[in-house]
């Protein structure tokens, strides 16, 4: 199971050993009552949750293991406009121009929603804005630019570029040989902001039950989602677990579970740098990624660590050599910090759909899902929050948008879909490579 697999892993992350949690919240017992059962403590869980909360309905939080424990809180922090240049090409490929820049549209809100949230409830998490995509030749460079333009003429998104002769200004690795600047998207602490957006929704009156799985739903006018010491009747039921809603059997959700798959991504802190190193990596403290399939992303924390992000498995094993591993990948983009201790590992599963795009719809007419972040979460899973919650008050226009999208199952089922996407991640990590 996932959750075993992980336990040992996120002991060692930065994000939780740089925080101060509050005593676990109480689990579920015995039976109780709620307009809204949210299934998932996560960013999007969390956000459904505030939302209704502040539209008055009675609203029920469940988390198997503590809020945060996933990707909301071991990601690697870049707040991030849009899906991705595979996410926008799936959209693009099923919607019309105007429904395409609408789902665009939404994405930004996202990031003015998230902003709105840390202002008005005060949350302190770091958020910094400035993000960077690099490119390491002259093809992913080529690439790189094609996207640009095409997100400044289709979305009117301002973008900057930076030509070969500038990169050097912006990061201080000779790895890179063009980038992109956005003003706009930035980075945060992950675990800071996800702990904020549960005190917020506890403060609006979310009931929030940790060491809560969710192991059974019953489906109807009223719905009831069985836990392993009580219940919740209510009208409407959200699912926001992610990767872990099948940890608990397939009898929530059967039939979107083959819709998502498990990917492995891990992080590397280093120790803290002094300022003036730590500010000479990257111009504005940028947060920052290649554009390589599997990829690289990587930013300075408050306290002058360098945090490296790198690597999929989609076998749930951690890799026995992950610190070299980490170690050889962050030296290979700044040679300069060889010699600099790392002081924290970890790593954890984000949930991907086969076309990169996220997957949010319903199941009957009172039951909602949101999954499929594929990397980009941190700013959408808030916002997808959000449309779940406008749709459960009436107004389902923008939501639609998105329970639109088609999504097809991973190859192969369960046993064999590893292999299969396995064998296709190395193709283009092959071509990355060449």
């Amino acid at each position: 199971m996932l959750l075993q697999k992980e336990s040992a892993v996120i002991e060692k992350s930065w994000y939780e050993a740089s925080v101060e949690r509050q005593p676990v919240c109480d689990a579920l017992e015995g039976e109780v009552t709620a307009d809204v059962c949210v299934v998932g403590g996560g960013y999007a869980g969390l956000s459904c949750a505030l939302e209704l909360a502040q539209s008055g309905f009675e609203v029920v939080l469940l988390e198997a293991f503590r809020v945060g424990w996933g990707a909301s809180g071991r990601n690697g922090g870049q707040a991030i406009v849009g899906f991705g240049a595979e996410g926008e090409c799936a959209i693009e490929e099923q919607f019309s121009a105007e429904d395409a820049r609408r789902a665009w549209d939404i994405s930004v809100e996202g990031l003015s929603l998230l902003e709105q949230r840390i202002e008005r409830f005060r949350m302190e998490c770091e958020y910094s804005r400035g993000y960077l995509t690099v490119a390491i030749r002259e093809r992913k460079c080529r690439e790189l630019l094609k996207y640009v333009e095409h997100v400044q003429r289709a979305y009117r998104y301002p973008l900057q570029w930076i030509e070969r002769g500038d990169i050097g200004r912006w990061i201080s690795s000779e790895r890179f040989v063009a980038g992109v600047f956005d003003p706009r998207s930035g980075h945060l602490h992950p675990l800071k902001y996800c702990l904020a957006l549960a005190e917020a929704a506890r403060i609006m009156g979310v009931r929030i039950f940790e060491r809560s799985p969710a192991f059974r739903l019953e489906r109807g006018n009223t719905a009831i989602v069985k836990s392993g010491t009580g219940q919740v009747a209510c009208r409407f039921v959200v699912l926001a677990g992610n990767v872990y809603l099948g940890e608990f059997g397939d009898s929530l959700a059967p039939e979107i579970a083959s819709r998502i798959m498990p990917v492995g991504t891990y992080m590397v802190a280093t120790q803290p740098m002094e300022s003036a190193r730590a500010n000479a990596l990257i111009a504005h403290r940028a947060a920052v990624s290649d554009n390589n399939f599997v990829l690289d992303y990587f930013r300075v924390s408050a306290d002058n660590r360098l945090l490296f992000g790198a690597g999929e498995t989609y076998n749930a094993k951690t890799p026995h050599d992950l610190v070299d591993r980490m170690r050889r990948r962050m030296l290979g983009v700044f040679p300069q910090l060889d010699g600099l201790r790392i002081d924290y590992a970890w790593g954890g599963f984000v949930d991907v759909t086969l076309n990169r795009a996220p997957h949010l719809g319903r199941l009957g007419s009172n039951v909602y899902f949101m999954q499929g972040f594929s990397g980009h979460g941190l700013v959408f899973s808030g916002m997808a929050g959000k449309l779940v919650a406008e749709a459960i008050e009436g107004q389902a226009g923008r939501f639609d948008v998105f329970a639109r999208l088609r999504h097809g199952p991973f190859p192969g089922g369960r046993l064999f879909r590893t292999p299969a996407v396995l064998l296709g991640t190395l193709y283009y990590r092959l071509r990355d490579i060449l």
